[in-house]
């Protein structure tokens, strides 16, 4: 059977709806859980303290514990690293962007620091404490955030001040939400591992020629696995880009499209059960 044929039948097996368990930690892990994160999220906005050094504690701590040894007393790369845990001292690939608003970007780096730094120590791994921290930072990023936000690990995104989330979206690991040009999601949206969303493109000529046309995600839409939505498209609602596939223009409400150029398989019924 051909991969098509293969694809669409999977979308035609009948199925149970998907519910998520509910799981918790023991209650004085939560407890604490509960304490680190409403900590955190004063400090970062209650302007007392520089975000930057807040960021460069707090990654301290997660690294290397309550143990603070003084700055002499560490090694050479131990200095390093804290050094690299202080968002003054590092630098992004957007902030060499030309086309970044500098201003917009500097009052969300730290955030955006903490966030990388933060899904890349054995904290990040834990659900039940990393999407609690992710929804807490959210907000202080992106645009705009909807309720019920779900973020798994090692997410990345371009500038984050043009990247808009509506209600009920869930994001899994390793997606790229290149945002420079502009990024809509809206409600229901589920983007799957190792996705690819872009808002920006080269010109064939000169590569330093940047367009950036906004992309935009309907609501109830899902992008399965390794799936690439190229710049300036816009995803109708309820529909379905297939793994593998490469979306280079518009998707029409409840189209299932497959394959490089992604083309339409099948068309929901939009009267059909939601899936």
């Amino acid at each position: 059977m051909c991969f098509l044929c293969r694809f669409v039948a999977c979308v035609n097996v009948a199925h149970q709806p998907m519910t998520y368990r509910d799981l918790s930690a023991q209650a004085l892990a939560e407890q604490d859980y509960d304490a680190f994160l409403t900590e955190l999220e004063k400090s970062l906005t209650d302007g007392r303290t520089d975000p930057n050094e807040v960021v460069r504690d707090t990654l301290f701590d997660i690294y290397f514990g309550a143990s603070r040894a003084s700055r002499e007393d560490l090694t050479p790369a131990a200095r390093v690293a804290l050094h690299n845990f202080d968002p003054r001292n590092i630098t992004t690939e957007p902030e060499y962007y030309s086309d970044v608003d500098a201003k917009l970007y500097a009052s969300r780096k730290p955030v955006i620091w903490l966030w990388q730094k933060f899904d890349g120590s054995p904290l990040g791994q834990n659900a039940l404490l990393a999407h609690r921290f992710r929804q807490r930072l959210a907000p202080l990023i992106f645009r705009s955030v909807g309720e019920n936000f779900k973020c798994w690990q090692f997410v990345e995104w371009s500038f984050g001040y043009n990247l808009s989330f509506g209600n009920n979206v869930v994001v899994h690991r390793h997606v790229l939400l290149d945002d420079r040009g502009g990024i809509e999601i809206g409600d229901d949206v589920s983007i799957s591992d190792y996705a690819n969303i872009y808002s920006h493109s080269h010109d064939i000529y000169d590569i330093h020629k940047v367009y950036t046309p906004p992309t935009r995600i309907g609501n109830g839409v899902r992008i399965t696995y390794h799936a690439t939505v190229l710049a300036g498209t816009t995803i109708g609602e309820r529909a379905m880009i297939g793994t593998g596939a490469i979306v280079t223009r518009d998707v029409e409400p409840h189209h299932v499209v497959v394959g490089i150029p992604a083309k339409t398989a099948k068309v929901k019924d939009p009267n059909g059960k939601p899936e």
